[in-house]
């Protein structure tokens, strides 16, 4: 896998565009689902997925170590989804796309796992952007703790604590009655 990275890597460093496709068809769907989740609507996330990619290639010359081309990618569309929202202030987060494996309960149960589940997407739409991002890397894009440092652009224990405080403020939301 890695060595197929590395070849991926340096014939995109080399121009090909046959590349450069393997490329988007690899991760689109990825990045594209990580600005989902980032709290971007549907136009919003495909404008942000392709100026994600055209940075990329724009760019892929700066890639130093070919094994981390996963990591390098969000890192890019970490800080496209940042400047997006520095540039559009004014627009609330509408929606967090995130799909949580639907669990077959009858009567009220469902209805309660229904309320508690858009508790936690509107949680994670709430969290600060480096703590969105640290839980939307890990638990819903899964990369490990080290990828998910890497594309941050942060240390492995600065990623923890980030994700351990989002983790502390979703319980608290969700636990939070509705009523308050």
């Amino acid at each position: 896998m890695e060595q197929e990275s590395e070849l991926l890597t340096a014939r995109l460093a080399a121009g090909e565009r046959a590349a450069a496709e393997e490329l988007v068809n690899k991760y689109y769907e990825r990045i594209y689902l990580f600005f989902r989740r980032m709290g971007h609507n549907r136009q919003t996330s495909e404008d942000l997925t392709q100026e994600c990619f055209l940075k990329v290639w724009q760019h892929v010359g700066q890639l130093k170590y070919s094994g981390q081309i996963g990591s390098w990618l969000y890192r890019i569309a970490g800080n496209t989804s940042k400047s997006y929202w520095r540039k559009n202030r004014h627009y609330a987060i509408l929606e967090c796309d995130i799909e949580i494996p639907d669990i077959k309960q009858d009567g009220s149960n469902a209805v309660e796992h229904a309320e508690q589940l858009c508790r936690v997407k509107n949680a994670v739409a709430g969290l600060p952007m480096k703590y969105r991002q640290a839980v939307v890397l890990h638990y819903l894009q899964q990369l490990t703790i080290i990828e998910s440092a890497e594309a941050m652009g942060i240390r492995e224990g600065t990623f923890k604590s980030r994700l351990n405080r989002a983790l502390k403020i979703l319980q608290q939301a969700v636990e939070k009655p509705a009523d308050r």
